[in-house]
């Protein structure tokens, strides 16, 4: 029996087990997409860090392979010993995950390498593609854009082989580098995951993320602190979780917002959208986004979204984008006061259609 041409997927994590709904959504909702618009091709997905096995499985279908590299380590406050310990454990890991990759050429019709992040991952799939002359795509999508990625030094890749999320994306990542990703293809999301009924809008304002410094939630606080000064009877989530967590319980006591805020902690991805699914309006506070899984979710789930970071060249529907935080104070005044507000889902990309597009690239 001929073998299913197959496309690996090098990731630094990848979801546990099928419940797993919360780790990398956008990626698992990517991975669903192809299973179903190409069930002709097998996929399999090398994972480097996470979770934290080395026991192959199987996700809905498709083969991941663990390498439990638990990159864990706090590596600012680590002797020179301990640093060189973590490189050699590193190039081990390397080493493995190469013979990995020879193993599955050898017993599987291998039409492309994607690479999730300019990360190890990249470096990985860079050089076993040049090696063994197969096509490798390194998919931009996020911090990895920013300037002093350590990883740009171990390999001279080309644009020709690199996808940004983003417009902005693509901007950030030509400005820091001096070369421009030849391909955009935009995050989407999985319109069947919303359920069809209809939810009373009783959460005026969520948050969605991590609770890490780069999403600003101190300033989200801040930002319901002066807007409860005009409207009673607020009531605001942030679901997510992260190392700022006292911190902002903190916070939230200090401005005496405990009867308006609440911190749910990390929920699983339906969880989420259910959520999304009651809310009237999503503040992303943060301060850098390669394109919100979590804003076009809101905006498909009917809330109006307010950010500082504008994803696209062209204007999305129902998403505001502000650059300061008066004028984020203002605009969600100025919705809050609306007698209706508008809660029509908005679609700006269906990962069905970022599923197509990424598999042109490899000849689908």
């Amino acid at each position: 029996m001929e073998k299913k041409k197959t496309l690996v997927i090098l990731s630094p994590g990848f979801a546990a087990d099928e419940s797993d709904s919360s780790c990398l959504p956008a990626q698992q909702a990517l991975i669903r997409s192809i299973n179903k618009t190409y069930p002709q091709f097998n996929i399999i997905i090398i994972s480097f860090q996470y979770p934290y096995t080395q026991d192959p499985y199987y996700w809905f279908g498709n083969l991941i392979i663990p390498f439990d590299g638990q990159n864990k380590s706090n590596k600012k406050n680590i002797t020179v010993l301990h640093r060189l310990l973590l490189k050699c454990r590193r190039l081990f890991l390397w080493i493995r995950i190469w013979r990995k990759l020879n193993n599955i050429k050898k017993k599987n019709p291998v039409i492309g390498i994607l690479s999730f992040w300019v990360s190890e991952c990249a470096v990985l799939g860079y050089y076993f593609g040049r090696v063994k002359n197969i096509p490798h795509f390194t998919w931009i999508l996020g911090q990895d854009a920013k300037a002093g990625n350590r990883y740009m030094r171990l390999m001279r890749i080309k644009g020709e082989s690199l996808v940004a999320m983003s417009d902005f994306l693509a901007d950030t990542f030509q400005n820091n580098y001096g070369i421009r990703p030849k391909y955009m293809i935009p995050n989407g999301i999985d319109a069947t995951l919303f359920s069809a009924a209809q939810f009373a809008r009783d959460i005026d304002i969520i948050g969605v993320g991590s609770l890490i410094p780069l999403k600003r939630y101190d300033l989200f606080i801040h930002i319901i602190q002066k807007i409860s000064l005009q409207f009673s009877g607020l009531k605001v989530i942030i679901c997510g979780k992260g190392a700022e967590q006292e911190m902002l319980e903190e916070l939230i006591k200090k401005y005496n917002l405990q009867h308006i805020i609440q911190l749910t902690g990390e929920k699983k991805h339906e969880d989420v959208l259910m959520l999304l699914l009651r809310s009237r309006i999503m503040l992303h506070t943060s301060n850098y986004e390669g394109f919100s899984g979590a804003c076009l979710e809101a905006l498909y789930a009917g809330a109006q979204v307010i950010s500082f970071c504008k994803a696209q060249d062209t204007l999305i529907d129902h998403w505001y984008i502000v650059s300061e935080e008066d004028e984020m104070i203002e605009k969600t005044i100025e919705l809050l006061q609306l007698k209706k507000i508008d809660h029509s889902p908005v679609l700006p990309y269906s990962m069905d259609d970022t599923a197509r597009l990424m598999m042109q690239l490899f000849g689908a």
